[in-house]
This record gives C-alpha cells, structure tokens and sequence, in this order.
C-alpha cells in the first residue's frame, strides 16, 4: 500500500500569518515486502529554501513508484522507462526500499 501526498505549507509566514500552498511530498509504505521500520530522506534545512519558500524538494516521487515496480512487481526496466515514467531517467530508485 502506497500513501502519498504532493501537498506541502510554505515555511516563511504570509501577510495574514499564515501559510500558503507549498512544495512538499510523503510517503508511507506499507506491506510485507517493504524493508520498513525507518525514515529515507535527505534533509535539506531551512537555511537555503525552494524558491525562497519551501524546503527544498529532495525525492522525485517516481523515485519511489520504480523501486516498487521494478524490485517487488518486477515490471522490467525497459517497460518502466518507455511506458510508466517516460523521460523519468533522473529519478533513480531508492536503495534498499523493498526486500529482494
């Protein structure tokens, strides 16, 4: 099972001290296959910040769908590449993300 969210709050306030709209990403994995138990991130701080507002976006999402097609459903390379992410060869698969 995958939970995934693209909705993020920027960090810096805005006029009305709230937030706005964001960048942001998580997702949850859950299942038997899913070498689980930890966080995988990359955290960026808050010292340099996505177009002077967010975070800094560290994982493509698809990222984590190909380690999934490719490791658990063992869709093939080839197939992922061309028909599922097309153009996607930047998003690398997350090491050691489900048991092989």
């Amino acid at each position: 099972i995958a939970v995934v969210t693209e909705f993020g709050r920027t960090v810096r306030v805005n006029g009305t001290r709230g937030t706005d709209h964001g960048t942001g990403t998580a997702a949850l994995l859950l299942g038997g296959a899913v070498n689980g138990g930890r966080v995988v991130t990359d955290w960026p701080g808050l010292a340099t910040l996505y177009e002077d507002r967010d975070l800094s976006p560290t994982t493509d999402l698809r990222s984590v769908f190909k380690s999934v097609l490719l490791d658990h459903l063992a869709i093939t390379p080839g197939i992922v590449e061309r028909s599922v992410f097309p153009d996607s060869a930047a998003a690398r698969t997350v090491p050691d993300l489900i048991h092989v």
